[in-house]
């Protein structure tokens, strides 16, 4: 089974790193993404909810402000609550595993030279020790 998610759009407003009791690095924000349309038709604009967590949230929260276009690759998470009027709700969320820049920041109001080093141009969850050490394998050890 699949649940994998890739979507481009711009962020509805800037970004805010928050920190769990256990101090895990989190921040919850929206893209727009706007559907394909046929000509003639009226452009429509979705707004979809991301959640980042550990140093994707900060590279986020870090980097990108209102308006931003920002890559997100990650998967669907659902989960129930309870709304203020006693209401099951389910919530839908793509939670984050690689965020990166889809565009070149040039900022007029930005400085020329700065002194803080630039930005990865993406930032993976996905770990250095993800894969296991194969070592000597011969073709006729492969299953295809």
């Amino acid at each position: 089974m699949f649940n994998i998610v890739v979507l481009t759009g711009r962020l509805t407003a800037d970004p805010e790193l928050k920190t769990t009791q256990s101090g895990i690095s989190v921040t919850s924000f929206s893209i727009a993404v706007n559907r394909s349309y046929r000509s003639g038709e009226e452009p429509v604009t979705d707004f979809i909810n991301i959640v980042a967590w550990r140093k994707s949230a900060e590279f986020v929260a870090k980097y990108f402000k209102k308006g931003n276009l920002i890559g997100i690759e990650g998967s669907i998470q659902t989960r129930k609550y309870t709304d203020k009027n006693g209401n099951q709700r389910t919530a839908f969320e793509v939670v984050a595993n690689n965020v990166q820049f889809v565009e070149s920041k040039r900022d007029a109001s930005a400085p020329a030279l700065s002194a803080e080093p630039a930005p990865a141009a993406s930032y993976s969850n996905a770990g250095e020790n993800d894969f296991a050490d194969l070592g000597d394998i011969s073709d006729d050890d492969l299953p295809f």
